[in-house]
């Protein structure tokens, strides 16, 4: 099962307009952690043969995720497209809850610091599990993996 991972991932950076050093840490963290451990078995891909590790390649078209699935030689398996409306609620939430998230650190109380985290957790894991579930047919993977891509899709989100 050590095949069926993301070796590699990348985010169209012509899909972000814009970010602050609180996101990209955000980003940096979610791409390193998901890198060193992750689980990812595209099925159709899987099934033609291809065990991984995978490189993958996320972007926003059309108000669309796009999935670019590749070998580890950057060669194409497949592309997988996700409609992103049931996000788009999740994606605010996560917005919002993470700025006063960032904004608590600054100047809260541990106690206060603490409940809007719990709050911040509770709208990603929602939001995980809903990943979990649109991907389910088309890509085998874990809930710690869902939360990252989760992370990156919110990324790809940020407009200014």
């Amino acid at each position: 099962m050590a095949q069926h991972r993301i070796s590699h991932i990348a985010l169209d950076e012509d899909t972000i307009l814009w970010r602050n050093a609180d996101v990209e840490q955000e980003r940096r963290v979610a791409i390193y952690d998901l890198i060193e451990e992750n689980s990812f078995r595209p099925v159709r891909s899987s099934e033609a043969g291809h065990n991984g590790p995978y490189r993958l390649n996320l972007s926003v078209q059309d108000g669309r995720l796009a999935l670019d699935i590749r070998d580890a030689a950057d060669e194409p398996l497949e592309m997988l497209i996700l409609g992103l409306a049931r996000f788009r609620r999740s994606i605010r939430e996560y917005f919002a809850i993470c700025d006063s998230y960032y904004q608590a650190i600054r100047k809260a109380t541990p106690a206060e610091i603490e409940t809007i985290d719990m709050a911040r957790r509770g709208v990603h894991n929602h939001a995980a599990e809903m990943l979990v579930e649109r991907l389910e047919g088309k890509v085998e993977t874990d809930f710690a993996t869902a939360r990252r891509l989760f992370t990156l899709i919110c990324v790809l989100h940020i407009k200014g």
